[in-house]
């Protein structure tokens, strides 16, 4: 599986996998001197307690940790930042205890660990140097006449052209994503601007876009040098291997079945209905290194397919066995499916918090 190796090792970045958090929670020790410290830092009223106000903080730095954006901002964080407090109150409105503080605060770093280890975060400093890098390089021309080749802009204006390709830049060629606000209007629309706009409304020929966009590039690398960019890259490749190791593991695979089919409701027969394999491969998709359904379009296309294939959407009534056998199944030919054609997907995202601290309460204090 590919984790940003590349960009990483290119860039000299710096690599979340989870380690870290993984050797805090595993030191005995360590951790529980972190949660005391923690645990009196947010006990304002000294009571030996956290009420659900103390807790407050500690739940909006799990978010920021988790990469959400602040409480109050996103219904759909909003709802993340509840369940995480649910967490912690077991849903009642209690004040919680240190040891019920350490078991919860346990799980859900384990549980961000087991996330980054699956998809490492690479932090990039883009500081316009690789730009620079591949303006001057013998690809630049080629790769740029294919990127205009790509570009479909009825009526487009060669400030739309030179817009649509710097979208089209990745980090590995030094350009942060250009669609982010922040890039937008520091960086490309300056660069923009210092390079004037004589001729952009006339018609577009390639060789305009490749000189024109070659002097807005090398703006943008200037602007880049003095205000450098920190950009969160991953990269997955789902190649199938994820399925192959858990499928090799019959333990392994014997414990996730039953985990999913706890998750399913069987009728007084203990039979239970083709149209839950949907919810169930959702319980084994970690385990085998799979998205979870509606994430990823290519990923819920191959499912899709292998579900017609195997026809488990036909709703039947089966018994616990058979279901197991079916779900086994649908998860060799989805190995098979990635194994041909693997599916790669890469997100980049501006960092706009400093990074030195992203959360107080992942940082272990000094005492």
């Amino acid at each position: 599986m590919e984790s940003g190796g590349a960009a990483a090792t290119k860039k000299g970045g710096q690599v979340l996998d989870g380690s870290e958090i993984m050797e805090l929670v595993e030191n005995e020790e360590v951790f529980s001197n972190f949660v005391d410290h923690k645990f009196q830092e947010l006990d304002r009223d000294q009571d030996g307690k956290l009420s659900v106000k103390e807790l407050q903080p500690a739940v909006a730095d799990i978010g920021a940790a988790l990469g959400l954006p602040a409480q109050g901002s996103s219904p759909d964080s909003d709802h993340i930042y509840s369940e995480v407090l649910s967490e912690f109150t077991h849903g009642k409105q209690e004040k919680v205890s240190k040891t019920e503080f350490k078991e919860v605060l346990s799980d859900i770093l384990l549980g961000m660990a087991a996330g980054l280890k699956r998809d490492p975060i690479v932090i990039l400093r883009i500081d316009g140097e690789d730009l620079q890098e591949f303006i001057n390089s013998p690809s630049f021309e080629p790769e740029m006449v294919s990127i205009f080749s790509q570009i479909e802009l009825l009526d487009g204006s060669l400030h739309d052209y030179i817009i649509k390709g710097l979208e089209k830049l990745t980090v590995d060629q030094g350009m942060p994503p250009s669609t982010d606000s922040w890039v937008m209007s520091n960086i490309v629309e300056p660069a923009l601007q210092s390079c004037g706009s004589q001729n952009y409304g006339q018609p577009i020929s390639q060789e305009t876009f490749l000189v024109e966009f070659k002097k807005v590039a090398d703006s943008v690398a200037q602007h880049l040098k003095d205000q450098p960019v920190i950009v969160a890259h991953s990269e997955n490749t789902f190649d199938g291997s994820g399925i192959k190791r858990l499928l090799s593991n019959k333990f392994e695979l014997d414990k996730t079945l039953e985990a999913a089919l706890n998750t399913v409701p069987t009728d007084r027969n203990g039979k239970m209905s083709k149209e839950y394999l949907r919810v169930a491969l959702d319980v084994v998709a970690p385990s085998a290194g799979l998205p979870p359904f509606g994430a990823l379009d290519q990923m819920d296309k191959v499912v899709t397919d292998v579900f017609k294939m195997v026809d488990a959407d036909d709703g039947k009534i089966v018994k616990e066995d058979e279901f197991k056998k079916i779900l086994t199944e649908i998860l060799g030919s989805i190995m098979l499916q990635l194994e041909g054609n693997p599916i790669s997907v890469s997100s980049n995202s501006v960092v706009h918090e400093p990074l030195a601290t992203p959360s107080t309460l992942l940082t272990p204090s000094a005492s």
